[in-house]
């Protein structure tokens, strides 16, 4: 399938993979993160039922904050 991963196209030989299969296939190890498929925000609760498939448009960003 072919996904545009936070702005990149990226192609995964799989036809469809949870939102949790992504962050360990990817290897994104920050343990906060925010994940988003085509716009919706995906909570981390959520994301073993939410399914990325071919076009989708999917954002995994690490959460920082500081002052």
């Amino acid at each position: 399938m072919r996904i545009l991963l936070n702005n990149r196209e990226e192609i995964i030989e799989a036809e469809q993979l949870t939102m949790n299969e992504l962050i360990q296939l990817k290897r994104f190890t920050f343990r906060l993160l925010v994940t988003k498929v085509n716009d919706r925000l995906v909570k981390r609760e959520d994301r073993d039922q939410i399914l990325v498939k071919d076009g989708d448009k999917v954002e995994i960003m690490h959460l920082i904050s500081g002052g």
